[in-house]
């Protein structure tokens, strides 16, 4: 007796979301709709995912949101978005047999080890089963780049070509169920939340966006420092802009548009556009580091700080860290802050990597997933890249530690932003908020009864740091490793002539 085969209800494209959670701007879900078949739009919830040391509960709150937005969209358009959980490869199979799957089309992923892995079985599960995979580029990230000198000219041309419109109709597929969107408290998306999560979806990304542009960034480039005046005049679009509700080209050009509306008396206003502009740049670079290096969330840019901090790794001085417990008011107080709302600007959040890398002497392996998953907008793109950057290990940056004294008084300067977040030294003076440790030969002083004595002293960590940092790259052969990683890696904004010299200036470090 033969086989008997299950006659498919219907020929599909399917449209894989991942990072791209919109319908503006994405090439994958239009192609499939220009076909005229059925389009089946499907997001797969992945129990190893979620179970990973990066992810937390946090992301999917956000993620939720877009989600259901999302679908309320794709079945305007005629065709819910289908939710299925488990293996993508498995719910592939499981759709494939009721479908004849004709293409999956989905855009590139630069993410961390876990889902390239999980990208090379989706491929492998296309070609056994002579599906086409048509992957389309994803921002300003270049696949297969041949030389970085490439990559500034290629992203310049994806962000000048014309917005993406939505498909005004998805040809729907019979017989499916949209399935389930698993709740924000489903234990699967691991421990309970106790901090805020910020709103998702795409109508929550376009308000924050107005609002950016009609005021908020005037004041950005002298604001976006300090932490307490950064949440307000700081974008707020990262999440958004790492899960997709918003194409970095759509805010690239909004941005544009609006600076040109701006008049001559609005030098400011214009100057912190250009900035924020800068920083769309510089993200996607930073994001072009892991597309080339896939194993940069697990090895240093530079292998010759392999094996730099392990040997002395501190589990206490980890966890406090990690709790905001270090005894340095302003560290604690952003990650505290962090903790509860899922958000930090740049310049706190690479202080905290300094702190723990060189202060603590820390290595960035360790202390990566905990801000990983107190990040609503993990992106490894960027994560992975400044861990490292921060750290010291890329071979190719300046060294940067930051002083957490100094950038207390500098960022803090009234102490309300410690005493928010650190309410154990609400009551102290100003005058030893910042450093509340020379207070303790004074009976009032907090320490050891409810605020920790500082895990290190500042001046001896910096300057141990330091003499562990020129020594390691003193070892023969360092400079060498390092010209390869920038050839590899390397900024290349700046005038050939001046950035060679820059670049040389920077090598003349590591000899």
């Amino acid at each position: 007796m033969g086989m008997m085969v299950t006659k498919k209800q219907s020929s599909v494209h399917l449209v894989w979301f991942k990072r791209d959670l919109r319908l503006s701007d994405h090439k994958p879900l239009l192609a499939a709709a220009r076909t005229g078949l059925p389009v089946l739009p499907l997001y797969v919830v992945e129990p190893d995912y979620w179970a990973q040391p990066f992810a937390s509960r946090r992301q999917w709150a956000f993620i939720q949101d877009c989600l259901r937005e999302l679908r309320d969209h794709t079945a305007r358009c005629g065709q819910p978005l289908c939710i299925r959980t488990g293996s993508v490869t498995d719910v592939l199979s499981k759709l494939a047999e009721r479908y004849e799957i004709l293409a999956i089309h989905a855009h590139q992923e630069t993410g961390n080890s876990w889902t390239y892995a999980r990208d090379k079985q989706v491929a492998d599960w296309c070609r056994s089963r002579h599906i086409a995979l048509c992957d389309y580029p994803f921002n300003g990230i270049v696949r297969g780049l041949s030389s970085r000198d490439k990559w500034s000219a290629v992203r310049a041309r994806r962000m000048a070509d014309d917005v993406l419109s939505p498909p005004t109709s998805l040809s729907p597929v019979k017989g499916l169920e949209p399935g389930q969107i698993p709740p924000k408290s489903d234990p699967l998306f691991g421990v309970a939340l106790t901090g805020d999560v910020q709103k998702g979806g795409r109508q929550a990304a376009t308000d924050l966006l107005r609002s950016f542009l009609t005021s908020r960034a005037r004041t950005y480039q002298h604001g976006m420092s300090a932490p307490q005046s950064a949440s307000k005049v700081c974008s707020r679009l990262s999440p958004h802009i790492s899960f997709g509700t918003l194409s970095v080209r759509e805010v690239e050009q909004a941005v544009a548009q609006r600076r040109a509306q701006l008049g001559p008396q609005e030098q400011m206003f214009k100057r912190s556009l250009s900035s924020f502009s800068s920083r769309l740049a510089w993200r996607c670079h930073f994001m072009q580091k892991l597309e080339d290096q896939p194993d940069l969330d697990r090895v240093c840019m530079h292998h010759g700080f392999e094996g730099l901090r392990e040997p002395f790794h501190n589990s206490e001085f980890l966890q406090a860290w990690c709790q905001g417990q270090t005894g340095y008011p302003f560290v604690d107080a952003c990650m505290r802050s962090l903790n509860q709302t899922g958000w930090l600007n740049f310049r706190m959040r690479a202080m905290l990597v300094s702190f723990a890398a060189y202060h603590l002497w820390l290595d960035w392996r360790q202390f990566g997933p905990h801000l990983a998953r107190q990040f609503t907008d993990y992106e490894p793109g960027i994560h992975y890249s400044q861990l490292q950057m921060q750290s010291g290990v890329t071979g190719i940056n300046t060294l940067r530690i930051y002083n957490p004294v100094k950038q207390s008084y500098d960022q803090d300067p009234e102490g309300k932003f410690i005493r928010k977040w650190v309410p154990e030294l609400a009551d102290i003076s100003l005058q030893w908020l910042h450093e509340p440790w020379k207070i303790n030969h004074h009976a009032a002083s907090p320490l050891g009864k409810h605020y920790p004595f500082p895990l290190v002293i500042n001046e001896t960590a910096m300057k141990q740091a330091r003499a562990r940092m020129t020594e390691a790259r003193n070892v023969d052969g360092f400079a060498d490793t390092a010209r390869q990683v920038y050839a590899r890696l390397g900024s290349r904004n700046r005038p050939v002539r001046k950035h060679t010299k820059a670049r040389d200036r920077q090598l003349s470090l590591f000899r």
